[in-house]
């Protein structure tokens, strides 16, 4: 009974709570920038470079039960081909990237919050004779009246 206190202990400690609310929230905004790189993105560079579809953009490195020219990836892996997905690893580079920055700007800002203020200038200072705390402007301590 003693292991399943001490396992509730640790599963409620607030580490392991903001871990999982971190995977949680990491990875719907992992779907969230795949379908961005996917679906907004990777659209316009595809016609902007003569109309590839980055999603197709494959070689083809043995042809499979079906031989090939393949219009599709999926066509290819439909075939038994073996092939290698330049394409899904350039979409897959620039969500790595899209992430990176955006963890980047994340970090950033939570350090901006984190800055202590810079320490404001002396307003007093110890007199060298009775170790009074007296105003830094002043020429002679009031306690003992040393000149300064």
């Amino acid at each position: 009974m003693s292991l399943l206190n001490d396992f509730k202990s640790f599963l409620l400690r607030g580490n392991v709570i903001d871990l999982a609310v971190g995977m949680v929230v990491g990875t719907a905004f992992t779907g969230m920038v795949k379908s961005l790189v996917d679906d907004v993105i990777m659209p316009p560079i595809g016609l902007l470079i003569g109309g590839v579809d980055f999603s197709n953009l494959f070689l083809t490195l043995k042809d499979g039960s079906v031989a090939g020219p393949y219009a599709t990836l999926e066509a290819a892996k439909a075939a038994g081909a073996v092939t290698m997905n330049v394409g899904l690893f350039i979409n897959t580079l620039i969500s790595l990237v899209i992430v990176g920055f955006a963890i980047f700007m994340v970090v950033k800002a939570i350090s901006k919050l984190q800055r202590q203020p810079a320490p404001a200038d002396p307003t007093t200072k110890e007199c060298p004779k009775c170790y009074s705390e007296i105003s830094i402007k002043a020429t002679r301590c009031p306690h003992c009246t040393s000149e300064l």
